[in-house]
């Protein structure tokens, strides 16, 4: 299936889990935010979040610095 992911268009697995995107990105495990289809979802459910066919994913990092 295919979502859209920072922009990109990318082919992912069925069943795929905003947790799949996170790992398919190589995101850190801290300083991480995710938003589906607009909606901000909670780190606790990234693993059970599943993201359909045609979805958009915003995948936002915090970076130090001034």
């Amino acid at each position: 299936m295919k979502a859209k992911v920072n922009g990109v268009e990318r082919d992912l697995a069925d069943g795929a889990t905003v947790a799949t995107v996170l790992a398919l990105l190589d995101a850190p495990p801290r300083g991480v935010a995710v938003a589906l289809d607009g909606e901000v979802v909670p780190r606790a459910a990234w693993g059970t979040t599943p993201v359909p066919a045609g979805a958009t994913v915003e995948v936002l990092t915090a970076v130090q610095g001034g």
